[in-house]
C-alpha cells in the first residue's frame, strides 16, 4: 500500500468511527432517529447556531429527545421531545448525568451517571457539572424536557442529564413553572389524539452563577415553550380547542409576583418576541410550516 492510498484509508477509518460513535452531530436529521423528536423531522429555524453544539440525546442505546446546547453558557438553548402521556406522577430516584460527547472524542454516545470523585476538566470546560448547582441558594435544576412529559423509565431517566437543565429559580419552578407543565400535560393527554412535539428553551442576559470565583452556568431571563399537535379533539372544549394545533408560552425566571406568571401566547406572538431577545434571524419558526398540516385545515 502506497503513502497516499494508506492516507485515504486512515481518513476513511476516522470518519467511520465518528459516525459511528459520536452522537453530538451536524444535523439532527442524518443520524439514527434523532429527528422523530421533531414535528416534520424539522428543527426549530433561524436560530443562529455556529457555536452550538446539537445533542442527540441518547440513554440505553436509544435516542430520546434532542438539545440545542451552549458549551460557553453550559446550559441548553432548547430541547425538543415528544410528548408522553403519563399520570404526572414525579420521579426522583434517577441519577443526574452528564454528556461524554461534550467531553471526549471517545464518547459513545450514551449519557452517563456522573463519576465519583474528581470530574477531568474537560467535562467542566464543556458543560455544567453537579458542583455547579450543589452551592447555588436562589437556583435548582430546572428541566426543559420534564421527566413527567415522559412514561417510559428509560425515556424519565433520560431527562436527568445536566444538558437538559437550566438554573431556575426555585420558587418559580415549583411554582408557575410546575403548574403550567401539569395544565399542557392534562390537555394533551386529552386532548391531542396524535403526537405532540414540544420545544422549550430559555433567553439570557449575560448574568451567570459562578463557583471558584468563575463564571459557570448562564441563567436564564425568560423560559419559554411551545406544542404542536395536528391531529386534536375537534370536539373539545372551545377554549381547549383554541389552543390548537399549536400554543406557547413565556415566563421570566423570576422568585414572584406577576413577573413569574406564565403567559399562554400564541406561538407567533413567542416568535416575535424571540427574534428581538434571541440570537436569532427572521426567519425564525418553531415548527414547519407553523404547525399546519393538510389534516389540520380539514
Amino acid at each position: 500500500m502506497n503513502k497516499s492510498m494508506a492516507l485515504v484509508f486512515a481518513f476513511l477509518i476516522i470518519c467511520f468511527l465518528s459516525l459511528k460513535s459520536a452522537m453530538v452531530v451536524q444535523d439532527f436529521n442524518h443520524v439514527d432517529r434523532c429527528k422523530d423528536s421533531l414535528y416534520m423531522g424539522t428543527p426549530p429555524r433561524g436560530i443562529n447556531d455556529i457555536k452550538l453544539k446539537k445533542i442527540c440525546q441518547r440513554f440505553a442505546d436509544k435516542p430520546r429527545f434532542v438539545t440545542l446546547y451552549d458549551p460557553q453558557k453550559r446550559i441548553p438553548v432548547y430541547s425538543a421531545y415528544t410528548f408522553k402521556k403519563t399520570e404526572g406522577d414525579r420521579s426522583v430516584d434517577y441519577p443526574w448525568m452528564y454528556e461524554p460527547q461534550l467531553a471526549e472524542i471517545d464518547g459513545n454516545g450514551n449519557m452517563l451517571p456522573f463519576p465519583t470523585g474528581n470530574l477531568h476538566m474537560n467535562f467542566e470546560a464543556s458543560q455544567a457539572v453537579l458542583d455547579d448547582y450543589s452551592d447555588v441558594v436562589l437556583y435548582e435544576r430546572g428541566q426543559l424536557n420534564p421527566d413527567q412529559h415522559q412514561s417510559t423509565p428509560d425515556d424519565r431517566a433520560a431527562t436527568y442529564t445536566l444538558t437538559n437543565v437550566v438554573p431556575l429559580i426555585r420558587e418559580f419552578n415549583i411554582g408557575p413553572w410546575r403548574e403550567y407543565e401539569e395544565r399542557i400535560r392534562v390537555r394533551l393527554s386529552n386532548f391531542c389524539r396524535g403526537t405532540a412535539y414540544i420545544v422549550t428553551g430559555v433567553t439570557t442576559r449575560g448574568n451567570m452563577t459562578r463557583r471558584n470565583n468563575q463564571d459557570r452556568v448562564a441563567i436564564p431571563e425568560d423560559v419559554w415553550s411551545a406544542y404542536c399537535c395536528t391531529d386534536y379533539d375537534r370536539n373539545s372544549p372551545h377554549d381547549v380547542r383554541i389552543r390548537f394545533p399549536s400554543h406557547a408560552a413565556l415566563a421570566k425566571n423570576a422568585k414572584e409576583g406577576n413577573s413569574s406568571e406564565v403567559n399562554e401566547v400564541t406561538v407567533q406572538v413567542l416568535e416575535t418576541f424571540l427574534k428581538t431577545n434571541m440570537d436569532v434571524d427572521q426567519n425564525l419558526q418553531l415548527f414547519h410550516d407553523n404547525c399546519v398540516s393538510s389534516t389540520s385545515l380539514n
